[in-house]
């Protein structure tokens, strides 16, 4: 496995809509060698989500560490790949929440998300899967989609008052 560089915020990668994965290449070692990648990437960086096109692969696949309060120190279990992911909005709830991004290191802000998303996606063996979720994981997931289709976390603010550096984020707004 291996570390790999994440794009920065002005790479044209990360306003790109990534490719579909077709089937066929799911199962294919190079394929699972980048599922891998992203993982052993997203836990370098002490991240909680990676979309493939934050580490240059315009593919439609995301990581997501679903377990985060979890005391289970192995994180290859933690961390589950989702292929070609589609979001659907279960409810009408919409919760603001901080939000941070490998992408854009040191930044946060307060993005609007939907509460509550089924989603529809493959697993890395190439099966189907659907799942509810809601809260912090509905959130986390819909921000790596979004880097699917081109769209970063300062794009969905509904203001930019709250965009702050990490520091002032811990000294002024981590309050809330």
């Amino acid at each position: 496995m291996s570390i790999l560089k994440v794009a920065r915020m002005g790479h044209p990668v990360l306003r790109e809509k990534a490719r579909r994965v077709e089937p066929t290449e799911i199962r294919q070692p190079g394929f699972q060698k980048l599922i891998d990648d992203m993982i052993e990437t997203m836990n370098e960086h002490r991240g909680i989500g990676l979309a493939a096109p934050q580490i240059h692969e315009s593919v439609r696949v995301i990581v997501v560490d679903l377990h985060q309060d979890d005391d289970d120190e192995d994180s290859d279990i933690r961390v589950v790949p989702f292929v070609n992911p589609k979001i659907e909005v279960v409810s009408r709830d919409v919760i603001e929440g901080w939000e941070g991004c490998l992408s854009i290191p040191e930044v946060r802000g307060r993005v609007p998300r939907a509460a509550e998303i089924r989603l529809r996606a493959h697993d890395r063996r190439g099966k189907a899967v659907e799942m509810d979720f809601r809260g912090y994981p509905a959130r986390v997931i819909q921000h790596e989609a979004d880097h699917l289709d081109g769209v970063l976390f300062i794009d969905r603010m509904r203001s930019l008052d709250t965009l702050t550096y990490l520091d002032e984020f811990a000294r002024y707004w981590n309050k809330d």
